[in-house]
This record gives structure tokens, sequence and C-alpha cells, in this order.
């Protein structure tokens, strides 16, 4: 991810109220400059719309479930001979959980991994594990016992998500880095939910490189794309499900979050947002920093699909929203907002992004149908995660 270089030796002097997420790190070092991305996130902008329910039911095939696949604009070393991935040890669950979500507008389901930050349950994981959610279950693998989750906050752009499971108490952290990361050649391990069955898999490797840049997609047309920075490259047998996860040095101490993979027919070239990268944003994210990147909470939700064309015209309307309540159906062409006339998709994402859950917005659109002018006004609702 983009990084600014801030004063490495910086001890922050704040914690994260209730949480106190700073504990436990080496004299409470964090790198905490961040330079705001311009990405499009690896799904339509769950600020204002959702993609059409598929009403498959089946396993989506998607960002969370399969990591996505990365292509390099840079790399270390050549890739060698991989370790097959086996059971995690005992030591190597504690902390780690394993992620299961619904996508209630897609009629879906996906999974993935996370880690466990706090005792009462704040899980740092990929945005991608979580993004168009409406249901998120944890899983703690080291006891067995599954929580019911919310989305504290997402950041699309450096693919992080932070999680507050209900009713935790007394959970075992993961151990994170207390000597300054990795460096090219160090052997790793990646933890994670292998095939999203639920039982966590480790898989050993080599670290290719580090501060490394690739492109990731969820997606097989490469249309849905984020470029993240910073990372560290590594060869492991990292497969579907381990997005989220601990990726831990030979200390046993969590240096990165796997994140992203592109494979070969010999091998697996791997990438994981550094820890430090990842805590600083979900730091951001607990004190309630809410920029152009971050989302707080659930996004405010009105229930459209937009037209690929760029226009305000809408492609669906979801069933049971506040879209379809207002009247709206797929082919209307949204003219205002509040107001406000809106020509584009952009102009009428904007418009709506500005709202939160619980928000009434006066619209007025020309029917597909009919050419007819028409008012109505809408509640937005809580929608899926961002």
């Amino acid at each position: 991810m983009n990084e600014t270089t801030a004063d490495a030796a910086a001890t922050p002097t704040t914690g994260l109220g209730r949480h106190r997420l700073l504990l436990g790190l080496a004299g409470g070092t964090l790198v905490l400059g961040l330079v705001a991305g311009a990405g499009t996130g690896f799904a339509l902008d769950g600020r204002t719309a959702a993609s059409p329910p598929t009403a498959t039911g089946a396993l989506v095939q998607g960002a969370s479930f399969f990591p996505p696949e990365a292509s390099r604009t840079t790399r270390g070393g050549a890739t060698q001979a991989q370790t097959p991935a086996v059971a995690a040890s005992a030591d190597q669950q504690v902390g780690v959980v394993t992620i299961d979500t619904v996508l209630g507008y897609q009629g879906a389901a996906a999974a993935g991994t996370g880690m466990i930050l706090t005792s009462d349950g704040l899980i740092l994981t990929n945005n991608h594990v979580v993004e168009g959610s409406t249901d998120i279950t944890v899983t703690d693998e080291t006891t067995g016992q599954t929580y019911a989750a919310t989305v504290v906050g997402t950041d699309a752009t450096h693919d992080v998500a932070l999680l507050q499971l209900q009713d935790a108490s007394d959970l075992q952290t993961v151990a994170l880095d207390d000597d300054n990361g990795v460096t090219t050649g160090e052997t790793v391990t990646a933890i994670g939910n292998a095939e999203g069955t639920g039982s966590l898999v480790a898989a050993t490797g080599t670290v290719l490189a580090t501060e490394q840049s690739m492109t990731a997609s969820s997606d097989a047309s490469g249309s849905n794309s984020e470029t993240l920075d910073g990372l560290i490259e590594f060869a492991a047998a990292v497969v579907g499900g381990d997005s989220g996860g601990a990726l831990v040095d030979d200390e046993g101490e969590v240096v990165g979050m796997t994140t992203a993979a592109s494979t070969s027919q010999s091998s697996v070239v791997a990438y994981a947002i550094s820890i430090e990268d990842a805590l600083a944003i979900a730091i951001q994210i607990e004190q309630g920093v809410d920029n152009a990147d971050i989302v707080l909470g659930y996004p405010a939700f009105l229930g459209v699909s937009l037209s690929s064309d760029g226009s305000a015209t809408l492609a669906g309307v979801l069933q049971g929203t506040p879209a379809a309540a207002a009247g709206l159906t797929a082919g209307d062409t949204v003219t205002s907002v509040d107001g406000v006339a809106v020509s584009t998709a952009s102009e009428l994402s904007a418009a709506l992004g500005a709202h939160e859950p619980g928000d009434a917005v006066a619209l007025t659109w020309v029917s597909g149908a009919t050419g007819a002018s028409s008012s109505a006004s809408a509640t937005l609702i809580e929608g899926p995660a961002a």
C-alpha cells in the first residue's frame, strides 16, 4: 500500500479507547503516515449500490473465497519448489480465526481468514473478505467458539477491514512482530482458512522481496482491480480462503496479512500487507477517522446497481430496498437528489454517499419505460459492508 515514512521512532501517545490496540507492540511504534489512494476497490462502491442478486445460492467464487489474482509490477527473486501446506499447529492457530460471510443481496456466501487483535474481539482482515457481506460469523479455531461480527470500518483502497465480535471476552490474540519485519530470504508461514473449509492450515515459504507493488483483481476479466504498494512478496502454497490470514516469521510473530496471489503451474507467488501498515489503518478506523478511503460501520444503501455506461441510469433495483419502495425500476434515470441535479453515475454515487443510514433523500427520476418524470422520498438503510 502507499506509505509515507513517518518517524519510525515515534511512539503514539493515544491508545484505542477500550480496545487498547497499541499495547503489545514493541515500544508502541507504528508507521502512521499514509497516502490517500484513489483505487476502485474490488467491487461496486457499496455506499450507493449493489450488484443485482445472482440467486445462485452457491459459494461465490469471488474475492473473499479465492485470493485476488495478482500481477507483479516489480518482483524479487525466482520462485522455488514449495512445501505443501499442512494442518496448522496449536501454537500457529492462536489468534487466527476463520470468517464466513453471507452476501445477502447476491444470494451467495464466501469465506476467509482474520486475526484477533484484542481480547474483546477486534478482528483484522482484508476488506475483500467482508466486502458485500450482510452477515458475518467468525470462529476462534482454538476454542471452536463462533461469534457474530459487525464491521467497525473498511478501507477498500488499502484492502483492510476491522471487525468487532459480539459478546467476546478473554480471547487469545496473535503475537505481533517486535523486530522490524522480514528481509529477503527469510522463512515465513501463511496461516489461513485454506479452501474455506474452516480448518486452519500452514503454508511455509520464503520471502522473495519487500516493499513490492502488485495489481490484484477479484474477477477473471481484471476489470475490478486494485494496486497495492509496500507489500511482502513471498513464495508459499497460498490458496483460496487464506486472504486475511497471518503471515508469521520464524519466531511465530505476525509480520503481514496474506492478501493476494499469482499462480503458475509450478508455484505460487503471494503478497502480504505488512502488519505495520495494516495496523496503522486499523487504528485510524477504531479512532473514528472518516476520510476518502475509510468507511466507518455500514454505508447508507439505496439498493440500486448503476449502468456501465457511466450515466445515472439504473441497471437494476433490489427487492425489499428503499429504491424499490420508492418506485424505482431498472432503466429509470435519476435526475436529482435532494433537489441537486445529477447526470452521471459518479454524481449520483457522491450525492448518496454523503448520507448516513436513516437519512431521507428526495429523488427525482425519468421512467425508462414511459419517459415520465416522478419524485419520491427514500429512507436509506444500512447496506452491505463496503
